[in-house]
Parts: structure tokens; C-alpha cells; sequence
């Protein structure tokens, strides 16, 4: 090196050619991204460029891995589902699924249990409802019998545990059949008010009256005692239980036996179509042997008297029939049975099988009468179920159902259904899936419009109470048969919008569409109001879900004078009323507001319809030839004396007899204006047909001051 000059390291020419490459490259790239107007594109390193996963200083957010369950985790995560816990989640199928519908079902539940109770111990029952507003859309229920009560032991559990009861195994007529209603209604309460529900019972006048506040454990389906700590409390009889009650306001109306239930809820009371005052209502017509005390929230009080003195019959419990057993149900019961022989299986376990009908189904089935069940597989089960439905075995007997009865029919309809005309009818019992169940219906005609039986009061009332946004639905929703036409005759009469909403109605206002509602006419555009009932409950949601009332559209109402258009109930003032009893009625939902559609259940609706209906026809023909006939007699009437007069002249004859013999030829081609019918629909005239049996037909007079009956102190058809 000359010159002592120093150089630094020395940089191979590959090197240097490459460092060069990237300085250009880089110069290139920045005057790119200038021109263009963006920002520098910054580069994205990866963790293994620099130590401990940094770049420039800066750590790097890593994507993590989704976590995927296993199957011990997935079984980790599985437990027992309560019935009470899927029941406080799925209310709606109980019947809760809004603050109307649940105040309605927890006093349906309540009042039926009552009945059942008082009509399995031999007592005339007599039930106090009593509604009562505690806050905004609170209300506190209490239903009160004269019952056998309840035992001291029985009382959280009836109240406090879902399906629990004794009628779900059991093939007798009852209004309960799963042991859910009641203790679901005292959850309902507990989940929306917080309130537990408070029982009280008494078995004997001399006895202590047990009194429990309670609510359920819907995560164990238990019931959690709150008062007496946790065994509840007895109420001593005499003065010093009546200070005791007063105390601590509890409300108890002295029985020498009984049950009370107190329940508050978050619930919304209104009137008319779907209401309690429906609902009990219809049970009166149902159960004519009860009496019903009912004070609603407005306070006022109704009294529904019994109009018969005597219970219905009771019900037996019966075996199940062979035909009601499906094969999974058979192989089970037998595995379960203690009997030795498949022989003594059969006659023990089923009903109407005999020893000689159990050795055709053994020998169907290829089994011997001696085989042990027990040892049966599931191919001789098979067989044997096969077997059964092959061979001819006779119906189940009949005496596990109690109906209602042609003459208690158009006794409780004619005591609460205003009408000039009633009619009933029973079928025989009918069968199907293996149970037995009968339909009764009852039919009145003539009864006044709702619309015009309504005060000003009441009017008021139902206006305040109703949900609906326009007069047109609010008529609709309110009166039962009020079908659009009506509604919109009325409105027009009134001066009011069809869209104008009822809580903004003025005095004025509120005036003329009362008068409208009593001054229009509309008997001929009322819709057939149809009441429904299984084991004597009332039904009223789900109208168009049931076969009662899919068959009621279905059947042919023009032949017997009435005016129905395709797919629609049949027009006019008539009520009809519908009873299905059965061991087991087969309700399309856990809430029991509507009937599944069975074909044997429907064709025996359909024949007693048809019945009612031909007695209907009958009588509304016989009323319009008497009409008739009494017009063409008016028109004679209006012109003998001057035929008389004018032949007298002709012929100078007598006047006066030439006008009599006249008179008596007009009454004899007009005879059919003179015919008389008693009570019964029997033609006085011995000479003329009636009507058959279990016919009513009342005065028009006295039907029409029949309004309002509740609130005053008071052989088989031929088959089409």
C-alpha cells in the first residue's frame, strides 16, 4: 500500500453488485408509491426474523387456534333436565304464554281440580272464585271448595311438584289426566310476582287447618315450604284459628271441609270472548249440579246456582282394551307382569278378554296359553300384537265415562243461554285407539244478539279493559257469533270510523255505538256460536286446531234453514254446544285447549250435529209454515166481509151466514196458523208429528227476559 493510505474492508464484487440491486430497487419502489399518492407500504416480518418473536420493536399478534370440543368435554357438559326446569322455560305449552291466557288457565286448573275432588267423595260442589287486583297487571287468585281436602303430607306435593296426581294411571273419566296444571300455575306465579303460593285445607270440622306457603325447586321438581320452618302450619279450629286467619289475612271462608288456593300472578282481566266470566259460564252448562260463587276484580259478585240436586254418576276404572296397546307398551307389560301363564297375563291385564279369547290370540300368535311372559322375545311379541289386531274382540265397557245427559243439557243451556228453541242429543259410546268416549251435543236457537243485551256500565267496562286497536276488532274480539258484516252495520249506524280506536271513544261517541249495538238488527248475519267441552271443561283457544269445531264447518247446516257459506260457520242466532267424555281425551297440546282430529272421534260429531240438526230443521219449517199460513188467513180475513156482503146482494142471501161459512172454509185451508206446541216441542194436536224427545222450546217473551239468568237468585238418533 503506497502513500500510507488505509482502506477499509474489503467488499467482494458480488457483494457489492447485490447491495446496489436492493439500494435501486428500494429507490424505485419509493418513487412508485410517491407518484401514486399512497403511504409506504410497510413490511410484514415474520417472528423467526428477529429474537422473541419482534419485529421493529414490535410484538406480533399470533391467530389462535379454535379450541375443538372433545368428548369428555362434551360429556362433561351433560346433566338431568328437570321436568319443572323445561316446563318454567316452555310455559306456553302449559298454557302461559301470555298475561290473559294465564290468569284463565290457572283458574280453570283450580275449578277443575275442585270438581273432581267434591264429585269423587259424593259432595254436591259449591266453589268460590274470587279475583283481586294487587298492582299494574298483578292479580291475586283464590279458589275455595267444600271438598274432602287434603292430607297434611299430600299438600306440597299436589302443589309443588309437576306431574304428580292419581288420575294419570287410571282409565276413568276425569278432568285432570297429567298432574301438571295447578302446581304449573303456582310456578307461573312464583317466576312473575315472586309470591309463593299459599294453600289452605281442612279434612273434618273438629281437625286443624293446614296451611302451607309454598313454591317449586325447578331445578329438583321439588317443593320449597317457606312458613313454619318448612313444615308448614296448623290452623287450630274455633276462635282461636279464626284470630289467627284474621291476623295474618289470610282468606278463608268457613267449611267444615275444603280446600283454598291463593296464587298471585302477573296476569290481564278482560270480558267477553276467552274470559273467566266465559269460562265459568260454561262450566255451569257443563255441570249443572255445582254452584259457583264469583266476585271479579271490579267487585261485583255473581252467583251461578246449581239447577240439578244430584251428582252424575261416577265413573268406573277400567283395564285397558287390547286395541289401546301399542307393541313397545305390550313387550313391556310383559316383562313386568307377575302373572305364570300368558293365559292369566291376558285376562288379568286387559279388559273384555276372556280365557277363550286369550286362547284364539294365542293361537293367532302360534304361542302356547302356558308360555311363561316373561321369556317372550321380541318376535313372539310381535306376533302377539298382530294377533290382537286380527282378532274380533268386544268394546270396552262404558261405565268409566259419565255424560252430561239430553235432559241436563237443555236444562243448564235453557238456564244460561237465552233461546226459543233447544234441542239435544247423545250418541252411543264409541271407541277408539281402545278407549271409549261418547259426544253429546245440545243446540239453542233464538237467542237474542250479545251486542244487544249490553248496558252502558258494562259497555264502559269492556272498553277500558279491551286491547284491540280499532271499534271493527274490538266488536269481533268481544261478543261471540259478532261476525264482520254485523260488526260494520253497527259502526255504520253508529256514525263511527272503522278505524277509530275504542279507549279514544268520547261520551258522545261511546252513546251512539251503544245505541247502534241495541238498535240493529242482526239476528240473520250472527254467527253460530259454538261451545266447546272435553270431560265437562270448557275449551276456549284454539278454535280452529279442533276437530269439533273442524267438523261443525264441515257439516252441511243449509239443509236444516240455516245460511252458511263455503268453509264458515253457519249464520244466525244459534248456539251450539259440544261434549266429548272419555278416559283419555286426546288433546293436541299439554294445555288441553283443543281435540285431536281422531276419524271415529269425528264421525260420531259429525252423526250427533246431524241429529240436533234435523230437529232444528223441523222446527224452523213448522215456525215458517205457521207464519205463512197465518198471513194468507190475515189476507181472507181482510176480504170476506165484503165477498159476503157483495154475493148477499147477488143472491139475497144471508149476509151473516154466507160470512161464517166462509170463516170456517179460510180457518181450514189455514189450519197449520192454529197448531200448538207445548214445552217438549209436542203438537198439542194429537193428529200432527213432534218433534221426538229431548226437545225444549220456550216462549219468545221468556226468552228474551231470560237475559242475564247467572246474575238472578234462582230415544237414540238414526244415523245418516
Amino acid at each position: 500500500m503506497s502513500g500510507g493510505v488505509s482502506w477499509g474492508p474489503v467488499v467482494s464484487s458480488g457483494s457489492g453488485r447485490a447491495l446496489a440491486t436492493r439500494t435501486v430497487k428500494r429507490k424505485r419502489v419509493k418513487r412508485v408509491v410517491k407518484k401514486a399518492g399512497e403511504k409506504r407500504p410497510v413490511k410484514r416480518h415474520s417472528s423467526s426474523d428477529t429474537p422473541n418473536g419482534q419485529t421493529n420493536g414490535q410484538p406480533v399478534r399470533r391467530k389462535k387456534k379454535r379450541r375443538r370440543a372433545t368428548a369428555e368435554s362434551m360429556a362433561a357438559s351433560q346433566r338431568d333436565i328437570s321436568v319443572s326446569e323445561f316446563f318454567a322455560k316452555n310455559r306456553h305449552l302449559l298454557g302461559f304464554d301470555n298475561p290473559r291466557k294465564a290468569l284463565l288457565t290457572t283458574v280453570k286448573e283450580a275449578v277443575d281440580n275442585s270438581l273432581d275432588a267434591c264429585e269423587e267423595a259424593g259432595i254436591l260442589p259449591e266453589i268460590w272464585v274470587h279475583i283481586q287486583q294487587t298492582g299494574t297487571n298483578r292479580y291475586r287468585v283464590g279458589i275455595q271448595d267444600n271438598g274432602p281436602g287434603i292430607l297434611k303430607k299430600q299438600i306440597p306435593l299436589i302443589f309443588g311438584k309437576l306431574l304428580y296426581g292419581s288420575k294419570f294411571h287410571r282409565l276413568r273419566q276425569s278432568r285432570g289426566q297429567q298432574g301438571i296444571g295447578i302446581s304449573a300455575a303456582g310456578m307461573y306465579g312464583v317466576q312473575t310476582t315472586g309470591k309463593p303460593v299459599k294453600i289452605l285445607s281442612k279434612i273434618s270440622k273438629r281437625k286443624p287447618i293446614h296451611y302451607y306457603e309454598i313454591q317449586i325447586d325447578t331445578k329438583h321438581n321439588k317443593p320449597k315450604i317457606l312458613n313454619g320452618r318448612g313444615e308448614g302450619v296448623d290452623i287450630p279450629p274455633g276462635d282461636k284459628g279464626a284470630k289467627y286467619i284474621e291476623k295474618h289475612e289470610i282468606e278463608w271462608d268457613e267449611v267444615d271441609h275444603g280446600t283454598r288456593v291463593a296464587i298471585e300472578l302477573e296476569a290481564k282481566y278482560v270480558r267477553g270472548r276467552g274470559s273467566v266470566d266465559e269460562y265459568l259460564e260454561q262450566t255451569a252448562i257443563a255441570n249443572p249440579h255445582v254452584t259457583i260463587h264469583y266476585r271479579d276484580p271490579d267487585d261485583e259478585e255473581r252467583n251461578y246456582k246449581r239447577s240439578a240436586e244430584v251428582l252424575p254418576p261416577e265413573p268406573k276404572e277400567i283395564k285397558p282394551h287390547p286395541y289401546g296397546v301399542e307393541l313397545g307398551r305390550l313387550a313391556g307389560m310383559l316383562h313386568e307382569t307377575d302373572k305364570p301363564t300368558l293365559s292369566q297375563f291376558l285376562t288379568s291385564s286387559f279388559s273384555r278378554v276372556s280365557p277363550s279369547v286369550a286362547q284364539r290370540l294365542c293361537k293367532a300368535a302360534k304361542l302356547t296359553t302356558r308360555a311363561r311372559p316373561q321369556r317372550i322375545g321380541r318376535q313372539e311379541a310381535d306376533a302377539l300384537y298382530q294377533a290382537i289386531q286380527h282378532t274380533k274382540i268386544s268394546n270396552p265397557s262404558t261405565d268409566c265415562i259419565c255424560p252430561i245427559g239430553e235432559e241436563l243439557i237443555l236444562s243448564g243451556l235453557h238456564h244460561v243461554v237465552p233461546g226459543e228453541f233447544f234441542a239435544a242429543a247423545t250418541r252411543p259410546p264409541g271407541v277408539y285407539r281402545g278407549n271409549p268416549f261418547q259426544v253429546e251435543v245440545g243446540l239453542a236457537y233464538g237467542a237474542a244478539a250479545p251486542t244487544q243485551r249490553v248496558t252502558k256500565e258494562l259497555l264502559d267496562e269492556l272498553i277500558e279493559e279491551t286491547d284491540a286497536r280499532t271499534i271493527r276488532q274490538f266488536l269481533m274480539t268481544t261478543f261471540n257469533g259478532l261476525g264482520s258484516d254485523a260488526a260494520e252495520r253497527i259502526i255504520k249506524e253508529s256514525g263511527l270510523g272503522t278505524r277509530q280506536s275504542p279507549s279514544r271513544l268520547k261520551p258522545k261517541e261511546t252513546a251512539a255505538l251503544l245505541s247502534a249495538m241495541t238498535s240493529v238488527n242482526i239476528s240473520e248475519g250472527q254467527t253460530m256460536d259454538v261451545l266447546r267441552l272435553a270431560n265437562r271443561v270448557p275449551l276456549q283457544f284454539q278454535h280452529g286446531a279442533c276437530a269439533i269445531t273442524q267438523t261443525v264447518l264441515s257439516t252441511n247446516w243449509r239443509s236444516y234453514g240455516l245460511t252458511q257459506s263455503r268453509g264458515s260457520l253457519p249464520k244466525g242466532p244459534v248456539t251450539v254446544m259440544v261434549h266429548i267424555a272419555s278416559v283419555w281425551v286426546p288433546f293436541t297440546s299439554e294445555s288441553k285447549e283443543a281435540v285431536a282430529s281422531y276419524p271415529e272421534i269425528q264421525k260420531e260429531l259429525r252423526l250427533a250435529l246431524q241429529a240436533v240438526g234435523r230437529k232444528l230443521g223441523m222446527y224452523l219449517r213448522r215456525r215458517n209454515r205457521v207464519r205463512q199460513e197465518g198471513e194468507r188467513r190475515n189476507v181472507f180475513l181482510r176480504y170476506l166481509g165484503e165477498v159476503a156482503g157483495a154475493v148477499s146482494e147477488i143472491n139475497g142471501a144471508d149476509r151473516q151466514t154466507l160470512y161464517d161459512q166462509l170463516l170456517k172454509v179460510a180457518q181450514k185451508r189455514t189450519q197449520e196458523a192454529d197448531v200448538k206446541m207445548d214445552d217438549r216441542g209436542r203438537v198439542i194436536d194429537p193428529a200432527a208429528n213432534d218433534f221426538g224427545d229431548h226437545v225444549l222450546i220456550v216462549d219468545p217473551a221468556e226468552a228474551d227476559a231470560g237475559i242475564n239468568r247467572a246474575n238472578k237468585e234462582e230415544p237414540a238418533e238414526e244415523e245418516e
